[in-house]
Parts: structure tokens; C-alpha cells; sequence
């Protein structure tokens, strides 16, 4: 039986009188890709700082990689790897000092030799030295990949992995994610990119204004012959508007 490398159990997560997230429990096995998918607003950010330990939920509980999110947070952040939401590399560090940072706290041998495989891979040797504050979107885009994936992690957590690439660039991580779940690790990603999460997941969640609407595999409804988005739309569009 393979063992689920993350169990959520109604996790609730409530600001005021905002619910982001209403008591979603799921799991994800290892060796998967897996899609959160729901339009802006619908949780799935809140979802993956839960998950991640980077706040506390309201109510419910998870675990990743068999630890508890909340009694060691730290312990899940060391063991995975994370491009959260709109974070971006210090400003005041080269590419190359952000990437010799990453190494030493996440104490990854021959940290230089793996940086320069990443710049040559994704593209962006040209900018090595320079100052993040002055690297492109999509750059500073392909550094916070670089960070969350260059110590080899058994799973990673992504907000929107490939939401400021180009298509050759989309390209490239979309192989190198197949790739990455092919050799054994895990993924989790939430995106609003059907098409994307179709292309490339192999089980999904669909959430809605923080509820969780349905778990299911890409393969049972292409079995079905019916689309990723057509699906999604069936089911979002059945929940009345606030």
C-alpha cells in the first residue's frame, strides 16, 4: 500500500468573518503530481501555507511527510521544498548569493557546481550576478524554482509554478516536473490553469470559496471523455455566488 505523503483533515482556516478554507480534508499519495485548482480567492494559497506550516489553521489538522504541521513546522519546511505565492529572493543578494544562502541552510553539498547546473538548465547564466532586485518577473520566477528543488526534496509545494514563464520555459519545468514525480518524489501545485493541470496532474482537488468540491484522477474523466475544464466549470458554476 502506498503510504500518503500529505493528510489533511478538515483543515479550517478562518480570518474574521472570512472563511478561506472550510473544513478540506485530502490526501496525496506518494509519487503523484497533484492539482489544487480552484479561480482566485478560492484557498488554495491559504491551503498550501497550512500545509506548509507557515500559519496555523483555525480548526482540522495535516501532516507532510508523516510530520504534524503544526506541533513541528519548521520540520516540514526543512524536509520539503516551496515556491509559495509572490515570494521573491532577497533584493539585496546576487542570484548566485541567494542560491550560496539556500545551501547553507538547507546544507546542500557542492552547492556552487549544483547552482551553475541550474543556471545553464533554465537558462538565466547571464544573470547569475546580478542583484535580484534588478532580475526580471520570470527570472526571479526561475530562482524561487531553483531554491525549492536544488536540495533534492521527496516533496515540493508550488503556488503557481509556472505563472510568469514564457512557453519554452513552461516547457521545460512542465518535463522536468513529469520527470522529478517519475523518479519517485511528489508534487503539489495549485493553479487556476486548467489546461496546465490537465497536461500534467495526475489526481486533482477542486476547491470553491474555500470548499473543497471534489477529489478525483485525471485519467477517470478522460476515461469519461470529458475535459478538465469543462468538469470544473460544471461544478463551480452550480455554487451560488456570495
Amino acid at each position: 500500500m502506498t503510504k500518503n505523503v500529505i493528510e489533511a483533515e478538515a483543515l479550517t482556516k478562518v480570518y474574521g468573518d472570512l472563511t478561506a478554507v472550510n473544513h478540506v480534508s485530502l490526501s496525496v499519495e506518494k509519487g503523484a503530481l497533484y492539482g489544487l485548482l480552484g479561480p482566485n480567492g478560492s484557498g488554495k494559497s491559504t491551503m498550501i501555507k497550512m500545509l506548509t506550516g507557515q500559519i496555523r489553521p483555525t480548526a482540522g489538522s495535516a501532516t507532510v511527510l508523516g510530520i504534524d504541521t503544526q506541533s513541528d513546522p519548521v520540520g516540514v519546511r526543512e524536509r520539503v521544498g516551496i515556491i509559495p505565492e509572490q515570494e521573491t529572493p532577497p533584493s539585496f543578494l546576487t542570484a548566485t548569493e541567494y542560491l550560496q544562502f539556500v545551501g547553507a541552510i538547507r546544507k546542500v553539498p557542492d552547492i556552487d557546481e549544483k547552482a551553475v547546473w541550474w543556471f545553464d538548465f533554465l537558462d538565466f547564466s547571464d544573470k547569475k550576478d546580478v542583484l535580484c532586485k534588478d532580475l526580471s518577473r520570470g527570472t526571479r520566477q526561475k530562482l524561487m524554482f531553483v531554491q525549492a528543488f536544488i536540495h533534492k526534496p521527496g516533496l515540493a509545494l508550488i503556488d503557481e509554478p509556472l505563472i510568469n514563464f514564457d512557453p519554452i520555459m513552461q516547457h521545460v519545468v512542465k518535463d522536468y516536473l513529469r520527470d522529478y514525480v517519475k523518479a519517485g518524489n511528489t508534487i503539489f501545485i495549485s493553479t487556476h490553469i486548467l489546461e496546465i493541470a490537465e497536461e500534467i496532474c495526475s489526481g486533482f482537488a477542486i476547491l470553491h470559496k474555500g470548499n473543497l468540491l471534489h477529489t478525483g484522477t485525471v485519467a477517470d474523466l478522460t476515461a469519461d471523455h470529458r475535459h478538465l475544464d469543462e468538469f470544473f466549470l460544471s461544478l463551480v458554476q452550480r455554487v451560488p455566488h456570495a
